[in-house]
């Protein structure tokens, strides 16, 4: 009764195992057989129970390999552990399978069994195969690629370089393959912000685009590189890689050198140039007469204002973002030079925040902050003492140029809110040539002149060139 719950417990333990089972004997009959192995093979037990398994089906249990692994083996070893073998079954076509077999011993009389664990990994096996041709496939169009490329595992090893990198840096996959990026060459791969970003591609899906290393690398010297890494997937097994992709910019790059060099200088002598202009006009102040003076002063300080421009460029050594702050101060101090005597006590303050100008409009903007100021200055102060505060600063979608004084205030004689002058027209020209929109706010406390802007002003700060540090207000 006992023995008889014990193989009534086994049967119903081995029928649940979704493994097809076979229990054979040492002779190599088959003594039991689960669901699992019938639904599979699509056999019965009739055709199974009590048979050598070299005869089941139309022999094709008759397999070298499996012979080789129940008679040479297994004697040999109480288990083996995912044998795998490929035959052609006559109901079920061509199959894969995954064998893993054991000794067991019935208690009490020490019968030696066999328990045979069958698999059908034909599935898992076919797409690894595809995986593998599809991954041949992707490695056979990468090295078609012109660029150098690299695609690394998890932990930053080298899988596959292409042919562009192997021949490009000379050398060959043993020295590449399996090496951790920042040990390749001589170091120069090494550099901690290419690994944070690197680390960060695969977790955070954070590709990115433009990196640029410069140094010198064996064979090739000074050399400089742009990379971009994305995510990518292998089919079949999902594992996942970066692919990293490089491009030699050293030219490009010294290109841009040679013509940022150039730009400056150009610049610095076109400011050059307005600076004799607005010499030879303070010879004619000199020399003109008192009704032509200040027309004279007004034509100086606007031409003052460009050379400010080009003296900001040519210190940025390139025609790129202007540094606003630099700009204003340097306008500054070309009014508080031409239109302010020594016996005037005007002073004019910038607070400008770290922005920066789009230069094809740096010169409209700079020309309005000129005529304001210059309008403060000769209308506000009477008494000849006051200040002047020039503020630049962004504000939601909208850039704000304030030009204050604390001035005796003006009467509104038009609604644009400044005089009817040659400068005011000016004004009002490049406020609608910047699309821009302008307020006036006067008291007995000053006046205060709001010109909204639009953020197209601007160039972001990230994308502009460090810039030297602006000189002290005036």
């Amino acid at each position: 009764m006992n023995s008889f719950a014990s193989d009534v417990s086994f049967h119903d333990l081995v029928d649940t195992v979704r493994s097809s089972l076979l229990v054979l004997d040492e002779n190599l009959h088959v003594r039991s057989a689960n669901r699992a192995f019938y639904r599979l093979f699509q056999v019965a037990a009739s055709e199974t129970i009590g048979r050598p398994i070299y005869e089941l089906g139309n022999r094709q249990w008759d397999i070298p390999e499996l012979r080789e692994l129940l008679e040479r083996i297994l004697p040999k070893d109480e288990a083996v552990e995912g044998y795998d073998i490929e035959h052609d079954f006559e109901r079920i076509g061509r199959r894969t399978l995954r064998l893993n077999a054991r000794k067991v011993f019935r208690p009490g009389n020490h019968v030696t069994f066999i328990l045979v664990a069958i698999d059908d990994i034909s599935a898992e096996r076919d797409a690894a195969r595809e995986a593998e041709r599809a991954w041949r496939l992707a490695q056979t169009i990468v090295d078609t690629v012109r660029d150098p490329l690299l695609i690394l595992e998890g932990d930053m090893t080298v899988a596959s370089a292409n042919r562009a990198f192997l021949g490009l840096f000379q050398v060959s996959p043993e020295r590449v393959i399996g090496r951790r990026l920042k040990d390749l060459g001589e170091g120069q791969w090494d550099v901690p912000a290419l690994g944070v970003l690197l680390q960060k591609v695969v977790p955070d899906e954070a590709a990115f685009d433009g990196f640029e290393i410069e140094d010198e690398f064996p064979a090739l010297g000074r050399r400089i590189f742009k990379l971009n890494a994305r995510k990518v997937f292998r089919p079949g097994n999902h594992v996942t890689r970066l692919l990293v992709v490089l491009e030699d910019v050293t030219e490009a790059r010294l290109v841009e050198r040679h013509r940022d060099i150039l730009a400056a200088e150009l610049a610095h002598r076109i400011k050059n140039s307005l600076q004799i202009i607005t010499s030879f006009m303070s010879f004619e102040i000199r020399r003109a007469a008192e009704p032509c003076v200040e027309g004279y002063r007004a034509m100086q300080a606007r031409v003052g204002a460009v050379a400010d421009l080009y003296d900001v460029i040519s210190q940025s050594a390139a025609f790129g973002p202007v540094p606003a702050r630099s700009y204003l101060v340097g306008i500054a101090a070309t009014l508080r030079s031409s239109l302010i005597d020594d016996a005037v006590d005007v002073k004019i303050e910038v607070d400008a925040a770290p922005l920066y100008l789009d230069p094809d409009k740096a010169v409209a903007v700079g020309l309005i902050v000129n005529e304001l100021a210059t309008n403060a200055i000769k209308h506000a102060f009477p008494a000849g003492v006051g200040h002047i505060r020039i503020t630049f600063e962004k504000r939601d979608d909208e850039v704000l140029l304030i030009v204050a004084d604390d001035g005796v205030g003006h009467r509104q004689s038009r609604k644009s809110g400044v005089r009817s002058g040659l400068g005011s027209r000016y004004v009002e020209a490049f406020v609608r040539q910047l699309q821009a929109t302008m307020a006036r706010a006067t008291g007995a406390n000053g006046t205060s002149m709001t010109v909204k802007l639009p953020a197209s002003v601007l160039i972001d700060a990230t994308e502009a060139a460090p810039s030297p540090p602006a000189p002290a207000s005036p």
